[in-house]
């Protein structure tokens, strides 16, 4: 994993790619999916229709985590409710997350352009509810807080737009 900084940094992002273990997934955390946007249909929910943009290419892989909009959980590895997992489109695309409920919840996107599903600072993009700044102290990246990146889940379709970006 390279330490440079990434403009939207998500450092505790690439922690949480592995499968998760059995016991993760029994206990509502660590699902992974794949996009099925019929969930997001006219009446479904709750799921949110999420639209990300700014993907240089279709290469690699796309890594979207969702998790509870609490501190604890917030880009902790194993700690995400699901993550989708796709194949990217250069420019922008839109992909089905559901939720287990109307609530408070953040999403966290990875655009693993390489392939190699890890966090590769400098040459991945990643992007976040809300698109909030992301910090830095000496090149490391500084993820924002929870609160930074929260936002509330309806019962039905809720529609999010997040903005991948990238450091070069």
């Amino acid at each position: 994993m390279k330490a440079t900084a990434l403009g939207l940094g998500a450092l505790a992002l690439g922690a949480s790619l592995a499968v998760a273990p059995s016991s993760a997934a029994q206990s509502g955390y660590a699902q992974v999916l794949s996009n099925d946007m019929s969930r997001c249909a006219p009446g479904g929910g709750p799921a949110v229709r999420l639209r990300i943009t700014g993907l240089r290419s279709g290469n690699g892989n796309l890594f979207v985590r969702t998790y509870y909009a609490k501190r604890g959980d917030w880009l902790k590895s194993k700690r995400y409710l699901t993550r989708i997992d796709a194949k990217p489109r250069a420019g922008t695309m839109t992909v089905c997350v559901p939720v287990p409920s109307a609530g408070q919840y953040a999403i966290a996107v990875q655009h693993d352009e390489n392939g190699n599903r890890e966090m590769d600072f400098s040459t991945d993009g990643a992007g976040m509810s809300n698109n909030p700044e992301i910090g830095s102290f000496l090149g490391i990246p500084r993820p924002p807080s929870v609160s930074k990146a929260a936002f509330a889940a309806s019962p039905g379709v809720t529609r999010l737009n997040i903005t991948v970006r990238y450091r070069d």
